[in-house]
């Protein structure tokens, strides 16, 4: 079903309501809500949060902006708190961190499989192992410190297997950017794409900045250290995709844009009547913030707005598994590297991006000790007995060597 964001106008700015009681509601489950429910939440804060990062940005360049920008920016504060206070206390922030890899796999899947230009399909397809990786990572330490099984959170949607070890991530910054779209050639929906996957990653980024020093274990420390480095450089690849020439203007409407294209996504595929008024209400308050852009877009610019607004949304993204998809690209792409803006065979890396990861690892990764042994299997949070129907037993050197012999092993031999 096709949708238009001029079929209405939303709510207007000054009919945009919120108290505290209404934006800080009920969370989500953690174990009964569908895993999808999370990934929406988790997805539509960053697209928000990356809302108020341009907008403030924005600000600080245009002074005739300022005020349109501040009202636009306000309610979208309370847009982004609502839905951030959705997600609830139950969680710990290593099984945040899990869903938050999920939410990269699952989307970055999909905006691939839908992306109209080879070359930014391409781009997402390689950072899509990279977050694949992460996921297994992080399920390892989920174990190690807190004997939990990853797909408490993933509910079987998402594999957890290695895919591009983390360790060889790390590329020189030449080798991180890539080749943008040209703002007056591509297809819409390629620069929807772009915004999405750069705000998902820029979210993940500042999360693990900020969790990763509380962590008490060592090793712990050093993996947030490590994987946020990594999402520094997927920031760096996926914002170097957007084209340096669109305007100021330009870009404040597509960012409005992408906001209705994402909660038009959500209203689609969200299961909880609860959470999908949410994102019906949200959607209108964007409508609403959208023509306030393209109304500004028209007065400052004199240009119609139709050259950047091209079409209607065909369809929304599909927030479903996309398992079949990254299997086929683990397979086929792995081995895959960057030299330059281009993609290459493993042994065609550049000599910086060689002699920068050896700088790097010159005392050791973290990534790859966590993990050493692990292999995910299903249900593994449940009882493990001895021979004799005793006492549990330790499922793997590692976990007898950083915690006691308990339920929730999953570290294999």
């Amino acid at each position: 079903m096709a949708f238009s964001l001029f079929d209405s106008r939303g709510t207007p700015i000054d009919q945009q309501r919120y108290t505290w009681r209404d934006m800080v509601r009920q969370p989500i489950s953690k174990l009964d809500d569908d895993a999808f429910t999370r990934i929406r939440v988790i997805m539509m804060n960053g697209i928000e949060i990356e809302a108020l990062r341009f907008s403030h940005m924005a600000a600080r360049f245009n002074r005739d902006l300022r005020l349109p920008l501040a009202l636009v920016r306000r309610s979208e504060q309370h847009q982004a708190t609502m839905i951030n206070w959705l997600l609830s206390p139950d969680h710990s922030p290593l099984e945040i961190t899990i869903a938050y890899e999920q939410v990269a796999i699952e989307l970055t899947a999909a905006v691939a499989q839908r992306e109209p230009d080879p070359y930014l399909a391409q781009v997402y397809r390689f950072g899509l192992l990279e977050d694949f990786d992460h996921l297994y990572r992080y399920s390892a330490l989920l174990d190690r410190l807190e004997g939990k099984d990853a797909n408490n959170i993933t509910q079987s949607y998402t594999d957890i297997l290695p895919a591009r070890p983390t360790w060889e991530h790390h590329r020189h910054p030449s080798d991180d950017l890539r080749e943008p779209y040209e703002r007056a050639r591509a297809d819409m929906l390629s620069k929807l794409h772009a915004l999405t996957i750069t705000a998902a990653e820029q979210q993940t980024h500042n999360y693990y900045m900020n969790v990763g020093p509380k962590f008490a274990d060592p090793v712990a420390r050093q993996l947030y250290a490590e994987i946020a480095s990594v999402e520094e450089q997927h920031v760096t690849q996926y914002e170097s995709l957007l084209d340096p020439l669109e305007t100021w203007l330009e870009q404040w409407v597509l960012h409005e844009a992408n906001e209705c294209y994402n909660y038009y996504s959500c209203v689609q595929s969200e299961t909880n009547p609860r959470i999908r008024a949410i994102w019906e209400r949200f959607l209108d308050y964007e409508l609403g913030h959208f023509h306030v852009a393209a109304e500004a877009f028209q007065k400052y610019e004199g240009r119609d707005i139709a050259e950047i607004v091209t079409a209607p949304f065909q369809d929304p993204i599909p927030l479903v598994s996309q398992r079949d998809f990254y299997r086929d690209v683990l397979v086929n792409e792995v081995n895959l590297r960057a030299n330059g803006t281009r993609f290459v065979p493993k042994e065609q890396e550049s000599r910086a991006t060689i002699d920068y990861r050896a700088m790097l690892h010159g005392d050791g990764e973290p990534s790859m000790p966590i993990s050493a042994g692990y292999v995910w299997t299903p249900g593994t949070e449940l009882m493990h007995l001895g021979p004799d129907g005793g006492a549990p037993l330790a499922t793997g050197t590692a976990a007898a060597a950083h915690r006691p012999a308990q339920p929730g092993g999953m570290l294999h031999h």
